[in-house]
This record gives C-alpha cells, sequence and structure tokens, in this order.
C-alpha cells in the first residue's frame, strides 16, 4: 500500500473540527460525514450491533458496507449479517481472505494481520475516509481514540461517531428503535468477534473480557495506532 501524507490543511480541519465533535451526537458527525465526503467512503460492520449502521442507512441508504469475513465467524454472525443485508437492502461487499491466509487459522499470530487488516485494506483502496463504530470505552487501548483523525494505517480519514458513546448509549438506541440484536447476546455473550477467539464475559461488568481468550492481545490491528 503507498504511503500518504495529508496535507497539513487537512489536518487542520479535522483538528478543528474534533473539537466541536466532542459535544455532538453520531447523526451530527455522519451528517457532516456525509457533506464532506458523499459517496467517497464506506462503513466497515462487525454485526456486532447494528446502531451506527441504522444511523448511516437512515442519512445515506446506499452507503458501501464492509462486512469482514474472516472465515472464523459464528454462524449466528454470517446469519445475522445476511438478514440485515437483505431486510434493510444494504450495499454490503464482503471481503475473504487470500490465499496466504489458509496457514494462519483465527488465534494464529498472523491471522488478524491476513484474516481483516489486509482485505479492509484492499476494500477501501480509492477511498477518501472509511467510519468504524469503535468507542472508547471498548478497551483501554482506545481510551483515547478522537471522533475524527488521519488513519496512516489505510492513509484515509478515519470518522468514529461511536466513540464519546457508553455500551449503555448503544443498548438505549437499539431499543429506543426497536432494532435486531445479535443472537448470541441472548445467550450471554457480549462482545463477539471470531469464534475460536470469544467466550461469554469473563470478567463481571467487563463486557470485552471474554475476547482474544488464550491470546495476549487487545486488539486485532485495524485500530491500533
Amino acid at each position: 500500500m503507498s504511503v500518504v501524507n495529508p496535507t497539513s490543511d487537512l489536518l487542520n480541519e479535522l483538528e478543528a473540527v474534533n473539537e466541536r465533535f466532542e459535544r455532538s451526537t453520531p447523526m451530527e458527525i455522519l451528517r457532516w460525514t456525509f457533506e464532506r465526503f458523499d459517496d467517497d467512503l464506506a462503513m466497515a460492520c462487525s454485526f456486532e450491533d447494528v446502531a451506527l449502521l441504522h444511523m448511516v442507512h437512515q442519512l445515506h441508504p446506499n452507503s458501501e458496507i464492509i462486512f469482514l469475513d474472516t472465515e472464523g465467524h459464528f454462524p449466528e454472525t454470517l446469519e445475522f449479517a445476511s438478514r440485515i443485508e437483505r431486510e434493510w437492502s444494504l450495499n454490503m461487499t464482503r471481503t475473504t481472505p487470500g490465499p496466504d491466509a489458509v496457514a494462519w487459522p483465527c488465534g494464529t499470530e498472523k491471522c488478524c494481520q491476513l484474516r481483516k487488516v489486509e482485505p479492509l485494506g484492499r476494500a477501501l483502496q480509492g477511498r477518501s475516509a472509511w467510519i468504524t463504530s469503535v468507542k472508547r470505552v471498548d478497551a483501554p487501548s482506545r481510551t483515547n481514540m478522537k471522533t475524527l483523525m488521519w488513519d496512516e494505517k489505510f492513509n484515509l480519514v478515519k470518522v468514529n461517531p461511536l466513540a464519546t458513546w457508553t455500551d449503555d448509549d448503544v443498548a438505549f438506541y437499539l431499543s429506543a428503535h426497536a432494532l435486531p440484536v445479535h443472537p448470541l447476546w441472548a445467550q450471554g455473550y457480549a462482545s463477539i468477534g471470531c469464534a475460536a477467539m470469544t467466550a461469554k464475559p469473563l470478567v463481571a461488568g467487563d463486557r470485552r473480557s471474554g475476547r482474544w481468550v488464550g491470546a495476549d492481545k487487545e486488539e486485532c490491528g485495524l485500530h491500533e495506532a
């Protein structure tokens, strides 16, 4: 992937807008994003929850939604994603790992790089921005994440409309809009990734404590600096 250096004007713009976004709602952030980038962006969605996806779909129904099929998801995740794609008529792109990933199944050293990072990088090529659903409360590594930032990994603007939200904010939004929820939530799962690395919460009140079971990591690489 070629290295792109953002202009000083763009970096100054992002910094200025960030100050306002600390007091903005996700919908306000998304409206600015679509006005600024129009169709020149995509949203990555894991379908763990559909709160942000619902907002994006309301504002810009034809937005490209990228689902990273790692070939290690729970069957329930694949079925849920297909259901929402069909019922909401999503413009959805599914990525799949390249042949190099065969030797690195989920849970191994290079699995996330080959099954998430590289496929997403290919899907985002040519775009100016991407939208994510990450929140600062998700993990200690995300505590200082900005709402709007330059993503050096993928060489484009990264927009995190839910950065300041809590899990309760998301739950309230899902309930208020009567949105469908991931079927594994009813079984006690709270943070859902690939099946091999996901368990029910190991620590009460820590929804991500069931992620990366048996591995010394907190991130898959998509949201690391």
